[in-house]
């Protein structure tokens, strides 16, 4: 008789389909998985290219690390072998037609020029070497999973025959359970064989649980112990809910599938709750695998934005307005900070994370390129400077020892005007052609100066002409002091700028007089330190005093403090001042840059003073 308990065929080969399908969609996600860890591998040429203004590794480096690969490749991604075949041949390519356009430069022809292959030769060797030990890695796993299939088949063709004679007793339980535990123990089959091997297997199992005859009892701890088997993994999957590694998780998942898939079947009435336990638990382990990999898109996808943020601030350089080395370096460092930003952003997606790199790439080696070509410029300029100012040493030096006074001070007057409009030249030159220049033009005056016999007639009046100044400073009552006093004060000081040298013995003793009446007008008119400062500066020009290097300091002077606001109002346009601290960074930075402005404002009124000296 049929056992009544026994379980049918259909209801236990409705829980395999499940199972199947279940294992498809996981095979899927897989492979989605590995097309997504691919997006990850980090190019050969981004991570070493990176390092400083963009470079690319050199041909050597890259075979260097192709051997290194050889040594172990089994272990060698495909992605980073992709990326070193990429990058050495398109680094090869170049020193080809470098070399190439060499050979031609040089008088050869294209037909008698000769590529050098023995980078690429080397390259090949250690590449192949990788290839074929991958290739009879991949020859051993494949014979591996036909022998396992043959294995599985005989043990089908053994169960089979026990299904077979089941009703003439030749079987016993207790081999099933034995063919059963040898089938599990064996690994990984050919893909195109699993699903038949599978299908068979379960047919046949179900097969022999329903046409052999087992008592009740030893059927049902069967099931029993089936049950015990398949909650063990029900809980193990559940746990799988809260594994960290979302990717350890859903690997670990498709091992437990596997054990579900080769435990023997459960009571009818529970088959279907256990299995839907079971595949719930693996629905939250998918779920979370799946959100895994979106949000490893749309991190990508941000960076992409990033990174196309950074090229576009990059390409809308305007390079009209770099004129100065102060310019560039500034800019220089900008690009240099926007490469370290670079270098902490993430890849991009894979389509587009080599597209993004090399136009990164382009827009850096543009801006380095054109810096270039401008220092190089500029080293001309100096060149056709240094030339200007040896022509006009050379004029002064035809001029130092003339006695034609008044005609020759003109000219050298007009030479002095001249050297000003003249730019800067090399630092190693520029104290020595200055210091010519001035000797000629000292040399002349200190004649001129020694040739006048009323020199000290003129500094008596000028004696008489300051402390008329004095008398009209002391006349001024600082405790009552009005607007026209502020007027007269500026009045006096003018007049006394434009008075001459005084008696060298009087010169200290009339200035001291000076200066503290001026010092004591200034505080009670509330006159700004600046004023101060450039009043005693006019009052430091003297005569015969190298008026030209004096002016030149205080223009360069002038020049790197208009850089050094430049480069707080850049700063002060990136600040966000939305938080607490960010507004005590700016208002800092506001302080210390309207203190500049106040000096460069001195600094620029000198200059002034002395162009009016130059003048008279």
């Amino acid at each position: 008789m049929t056992d009544t308990n026994a379980p049918k065929a259909d209801a236990i080969q409705q829980e395999p389909v499940e199972q199947e399908n279940a294992l498809t969609q996981s095979e899927a996600t897989e492979e989605q998985v590995t097309n997504q860890e691919a997006t990850t591998a980090p190019s050969e040429e981004e991570t070493s290219s990176e390092t400083e203004s963009v470079t690319l590794p050199t041909s050597a480096d890259i075979i260097a690390r192709v051997k290194v690969l050889a040594e172990d490749p089994l272990n060698a991604s495909k992605e980073e072998l992709d990326s070193l075949k990429q990058t050495f041949y398109k680094l090869h390519r170049a020193a080809v037609e470098a070399a190439k356009e060499a050979h031609i430069a040089n008088g050869g022809t294209h037909e008698d020029f000769k590529v050098d292959t023995t980078e690429e030769d080397e390259y090949k060797a250690a590449m192949n070497i990788i290839k074929e030990k991958r290739a009879e890695q991949q020859r051993e796993e494949e014979r591996i999973r036909e022998e396992n299939g043959l294995r599985k088949e005989a043990i089908l063709d053994r169960i089979q025959a026990m299904v077979d004679n089941a009703d003439k007793e030749q079987a016993s339980y207790n081999d099933f359970k034995a063919l059963q535990q040898e089938w599990k123990s064996i690994g990984e089959v050919p893909a195109t064989k699993q699903t038949d091997l599978w299908k068979r297997y379960q047919q046949l199992t179900e097969r022999f649980y329903d046409i052999l005859k087992l008592n009740i009892e030893f059927r049902e701890y069967d099931f029993k112990k089936n049950l015990e088997a398949k909650t063990h993994l029900c809980e193990a999957a559940e746990r799988l809910a809260d594994e960290e590694d979302v990717i350890s998780a859903f690997h670990q998942l498709q091992k437990l599938h596997q054990e579900y898939r080769e435990t023997g079947p459960v009571a009818k009435e529970l088959r279907e709750e256990i299995w839907e336990r079971f595949k719930t638990a693996s629905s939250a382990v998918n779920k979370r695998h799946q959100q895994h990999f979106e949000e490893l898109k749309k991190r990508e996808n941000d960076n992409l934005e990033k990174k196309t943020a950074i090229c576009e601030r990059i390409e809308a350089i305007e390079y009209d307005t770099l004129t100065t080395y102060a310019h560039w370096n500034e800019k220089t460092q900008e690009v240099i900070a926007m490469q370290e930003e670079w270098k902490t952003i993430g890849f991009a997606p894979q389509k587009m994370n080599t597209k993004i790199f090399e136009r990164f790439r382009a827009a850096c080696d543009k801006f380095f390129m054109l810096k270039a070509e401008f220092f190089k410029s500029m080293k001309d300029n100096l060149t056709i400077n240094l030339e200007k100012k040896i022509a006009l040493c050379e004029q002064a030096e035809a001029l130092q020892d003339s006695t034609d006074w008044k005609a020759t001070a003109d000219k050298l007057a007009a030479l002095q005007r001249e050297w000003r409009t003249i730019g800067a030249v090399a630092k190693k030159h520029s104290d020595a052609v200055w210091k010519r220049f001035i000797t000629a033009c000292d040399t002349f005056f200190e004649k001129r100066k020694e040739a006048g016999s009323s020199q000290r007639t003129e500094e008596q009046e000028n004696l008489a002409k300051k402390k008329e100044v004095i008398a009209a400073l002391t006349a001024i009552d600082p405790e009552n002091a009005t607007e026209e006093d502020a007027n007269k004060l500026h009045e006096l000081i003018r007049t006394w700028n434009s008075i001459g040298h005084v008696p060298f013995r009087e010169k200290d003793k009339i200035y001291k007089q000076y200066k503290a009446l001026i010092d004591r007008l200034f505080d009670a008119l509330h006159e700004s330190e600046a004023s101060k400062k450039v009043a005693r500066f006019k009052d430091s020009i003297k005569e015969g005093m190298n008026v030209g290097r004096e002016r030149e300091r205080l223009l360069r002077a002038y020049e790197n403090m208009c850089n050094e606001i430049k480069t707080y109002e850049n700063n002060l346009g990136f600040l966000t001042a939305s938080s607490k601290s960010g507004n005590s960074l700016v208002a800092e930075m506001q302080r210390k840059m309207e203190k500049l402005k106040a000096d460069a404002e001195v600094v620029l009124r000198k200059i002034r003073a002395l162009e009016e000296k130059e003048q008279e």
